[in-house]
């Protein structure tokens, strides 16, 4: 049965750390992807759907800059600014989902769109990037538990530099997927790291 994404806070979240070993992938994937909804639907609160006057360059960008800071804590294994890598997948994820909104109905000049429709595309665009990771999961079987954290910012920096590549052709491939592939690939990458630091306590 299908439940919606705007229920997995309420089913999810109180279960925090302690069933991670338990969990399905799905149900770890449903635990992570509820946290990042929450930040999204607490952000909407206090900012309101502001993110629509981005063209989705400069989501990519935005997206950019925070796999770019992940690499650099992992390369410096310090930050100066107090918030660690967790936040930035999450970040990640939460950008990944508005790149995929902004495709669809193309960006806008003022915030028109409010906290009800945006959390209906959030949810739209959650689902579809679990219903991606189950499908590729089950073809790799679950070969992305052998990778490192590390692997996951290296594929979405790569990810970054495809898409940026696609941008520049005007969104334009001869073979490749496209800018939306990218995006949920992202996401589900940073998902990965998630449930990672999940796993190890790290948040």
């Amino acid at each position: 049965m299908y439940i919606p994404f705007s229920h997995f806070t309420i089913l999810f979240l109180p279960l925090q750390r302690f069933r991670q070993a338990s969990m399905t992938t799905e149900e770890q994937f449903k635990l992570a992807m509820a946290g990042c909804r929450d930040v999204f639907f607490k952000k909407l609160h206090d900012y309101g759907a502001a993110w629509r006057i981005m063209r989705p360059s400069s989501v990519t960008d935005q997206i950019f800059i925070k796999a770019n800071r992940i690499r650099s804590l992992e390369v410096k294994g310090e930050s100066w600014v107090g918030e660690g890598i967790y936040p930035e997948f999450q970040a990640i994820v939460n950008y990944g989902i508005v790149g995929l909104i902004q495709l669809e109905m193309g960006y806008a000049e003022t915030e028109d769109i409010d906290v009800d429709k945006a959390m209906q595309l959030y949810d739209k665009y959650a689902d579809a990037a679990l219903k991606l990771m189950i499908k590729k999961n089950h073809d790799y079987d679950e070969a992305w538990r052998s990778m490192r954290i590390s692997s996951y910012t290296d594929l979405i920096l790569m990810k970054l530099n495809r898409t940026k590549q696609i941008e520049g052709n005007d969104g334009k491939t001869l073979i490749s997927e496209g800018i939306d592939a990218n995006y949920l690939d992202m996401i589900n990458y940073s998902v990965f790291g998630l449930i990672k630091l999940d796993e190890a306590g790290d948040k």
